[in-house]
């Protein structure tokens, strides 16, 4: 964590200076104390921003994000494909286009399951670490080749 620790002192006052919004995917507060605080103190710094979004997946997992997101939905009286996507981590984000799975996988893992449903999958066998602005566009490009059916023929 001390890692985290570090990029969010240093990084934090960049964001708010270039109206970076930062959003937390996961269940963050299941984290030490001073972590939380650390977070919560960054969130809060960069709620008013307008320009993009950080979105960062912190001890975050797609079953319990449903689950959590179920829960929500029914405590409000509402069981419904709207109601749960209105309480998942990514709430308010625009739509999942393009997921990329490095290091030769083949699957989810977990990771997004819901938002998912309609995205498109690029997998490359580089690992993580590896992955550079050259294999971005790469599969960038791919994407933009494909044809998008959402479901439909």
């Amino acid at each position: 964590m001390g890692l985290l620790r570090g990029y969010i002192r240093s990084d934090l006052d960049e964001f708010v200076a270039n109206g970076v919004k930062l959003k937390i995917l996961g269940d963050y507060k299941a984290f030490s104390p001073d972590i939380v605080e650390l977070l919560e103190d960054a969130l809060a710094k960069t709620a008013g921003g307008n320009g993009p979004t950080l979105a960062v997946a912190l001890n975050y997992g797609g079953q319990a994000e449903l689950v959590q997101a179920a829960k929500a939905a029914a405590a409000k009286g509402e069981i419904s494909a709207a109601a749960i996507e209105a309480e998942l981590y990514t709430a308010g984000l625009p739509p999942l286009d393009l997921l990329i799975r490095t290091s030769g996988e083949q699957r989810l893992s977990n990771f997004m399951l819901w938002q998912a449903a309609y995205a498109e999958f690029w997998f490359t066998d580089t690992l993580w670490p590896d992955f550079d602005a050259q294999e971005f566009a790469r599969a960038l490009e791919e994407f933009a080749n494909r044809e998008r059916r959402y479901g439909g023929r």
